[in-house]
């Protein structure tokens, strides 16, 4: 009897899943359809939404690839975990779209093979710890097309590095994750370190990636254009040059918004709830790289704040 039991209280889990999901995609698709329509916006913040995102990024690239035409529509997304929250999925389903996603673990890359959109979309998923060395190789492995639709860059660490290090494509968006904490204006990033990890730098996990401004400095050198950000201050679009016309585009400064998270953590791993301004202090000893000055320096130094 407790079998049976079992087994009917998982079918009814699953069901309610896949009816919560098959909602999820219907509300994404009735404002994919809205955000198409809108002609002009003042701030991405009009046409964020999310479904599979972490934050409305799913809205903005809906809105991105209803503007601009994309023949080749393929996607490379890395720092993805099991991939049931990303930039991409919504792509996936709902656009049918296709890609290659990277992350380095080897369960995270199970979870997603075993997952039912592996067989059911065009999804390679692959597992490798990313480096600036060996990322070209990895996206020329899945294709050999270098106008893609999108790449989106989010490995907590590496990535103003990793970004400046792929050549083999030349992808019409790319979304990268910035570090907020940093400010709008100073074009910082950490020193490049080949086994960055995250929580193993620094405890309070603060200490990741690139400012706004490096990110805007090295689209610029690409060949890119920075259209924006959200309201929750994580991810910062970039669209490519001979593409951008129908986006309004914007210094770093500008387009700036503070992170909303708060997901600072104590030496002992339990979340401290830090504020936006509290942050910098936190990790003011860590060593930054100035790319103005061509320099690495502690944090403090770079702000002045001693």
């Amino acid at each position: 009897m407790k079998e049976l039991l079992r087994f009917w209280y998982k079918k009814i889990y699953q069901k309610m899943n896949y009816d919560v999901h098959k909602a999820l995609l219907l509300n994404g698709k009735i404002l994919s359809q809205l955000n198409s329509q809108k002609d002009t916006i003042k701030s991405l913040d009009e046409v964020e939404f999310q479904v599979f995102s972490q934050r409305g990024e799913d809205g903005v690239l809906q809105y991105l690839i209803s503007k601009i035409d994309i023949p080749n529509k393929i996607f490379i997304e890395f720092g993805v975990e099991t991939y049931t929250e990303s930039n991409t999925r919504f792509l996936l389903i709902n656009d049918n779209w296709s890609g290659l996603v990277i992350d380095g673990s080897e369960k995270n890359i199970d979870f997603i093979k075993k997952d039912f959109i592996y067989w059911k979309y065009d999804i390679t998923a692959k597992k490798s710890f990313i480096t600036k060395d060996n990322i070209d190789d990895l996206i020329s492995s899945y294709t050999d097309i270098k106008d893609i639709g999108l790449l989106s860059v989010d490995i907590d660490g590496n990535d103003y590095w990793v970004w400046e290090a792929i050549n083999c494509i030349n992808p019409r968006i790319v979304v990268c994750e910035y570090n907020s904490a940093y400010g709008p204006e100073k074009k910082l990033t950490i020193p490049y370190k080949e086994n960055f990890v995250r929580n193993i730098e620094h405890y309070s996990e603060l200490y990741f990636g690139a400012s706004l401004a490096a990110f805007c400095d090295l689209a610029e050198k690409k060949g890119y254009q920075f259209v924006g950000t959200t309201s929750a201050g994580v991810n910062a679009y970039f669209v490519r040059n001979d593409l951008v016309r129908p986006f309004n585009t914007y210094t770093a400064k500008e387009g700036f918004n503070e992170s909303a998270n708060r997901d600072s953590k104590t030496k002992e791993g339990k979340l401290s709830f830090l504020r936006h301004s509290e942050r910098l202090k936190l990790i003011e000893e860590m060593p930054i790289f100035d790319i103005d000055e061509n320099r690495i320096l502690k944090i403090k130094e770079a702000f002045k704040t001693e």
